[in-house]
């Protein structure tokens, strides 16, 4: 007859096979998601894909919420998500809830800024935290503003800082560096033409001296003369009227320094 101890012995052992049953399904379930061998055995463990998936979107989850923190030299601009309707290729999860996204066509929406993929009652809780990518924006010309910066990580568009470095390298505030230009420029004209413009000029600075009379200054005169002399046959109406004030300028300028600049 066994003793009270041999029995109490099998009776531990017992609740410790069972006791390992769980864990070792558990186990297994984890090793089949990940795709990892058991130890055990010489082949390899068949995946289940859809649980593979599923765990892979509990990972992107848990990567989206801790890439949450921007760089603090970049000032932090909330985004709204760009949802759209979606239909989805395989089983996909919500990334927001982690339940499956049920049926064959549009089963959920996805932002168009970030690719981020929920259910479309999901969307309507998703915080104001959407992460463009270039991935999925191309454009910088008609592309909204804060996800344009947002996806370049930059305070403002690249495009503007160039546009404007440009111009102020070209729209010159000194005087005397203007005149320079100016007389630069009038060089490359054609001989009869610099001629011609020369002679014209110095009758406009003519008609100025007789000011309070005929109350034509050179202003005034830049505003008459400025759109027939510096019109250029490529433009179009409208880039023509965006240019009268400069045309204007100009012809101001060759009025008042016309001895200095021929």
């Amino acid at each position: 007859m066994p003793s009270k101890e041999s029995w109490s012995g099998r009776k531990t052992n017992r609740a410790a096979v069972h006791k390992s049953k769980p864990e070792g399904r558990q186990q297994d379930l984890l090793i089949a998601a990940l795709g990892m061998k058991l130890g055990s055995q010489k082949s390899s463990v068949t995946i289940w894909q859809p649980l593979k998936l599923f765990a892979y979107s509990q990972l992107t989850s848990l990567v989206r919420r801790a890439t949450l923190k921007e760089n603090e030299q970049i000032p932090k601009y909330e985004k709204v998500h760009n949802f759209k309707v979606h239909t989805f290729r395989g089983p996909h999860w919500c990334e927001y809830c982690a339940n499956f996204m049920w049926g064959l066509i549009a089963q959920g929406v996805k932002c168009a800024d970030c690719g981020l993929n929920v259910h479309k009652q999901c969307s309507k809780m998703v915080p104001n935290d959407c992460k463009p990518d270039l991935k999925h924006v191309k454009k910088v010309y008609s592309c909204d503003l804060t996800t344009l910066v947002k996806a370049r990580i930059t305070k403002r568009p690249m495009v503007v800082d160039m546009c404007i470095r440009e111009i102020e390298s070209r729209e010159i505030m000194d005087p005397d560096e203007q005149l320079e230009a100016l007389h630069e420029a009038l060089r490359l004209l054609p001989p009869a033409h610099c001629e011609t413009l020369r002679y014209l000029m110095a009758h406009l600075k003519r008609v100025t001296l007789h000011e309070k009379e005929n109350l034509m200054n050179a202003e005034n005169l830049g505003i008459v003369f400025g759109p027939t002399l510096m019109r250029s046959p490529e433009l179009d109406a409208m880039a023509a009227l965006n240019d009268i004030r400069y045309q204007r300028l100009v012809v101001e300028l060759l009025i008042k320094n016309e001895d200095i600049l021929f």
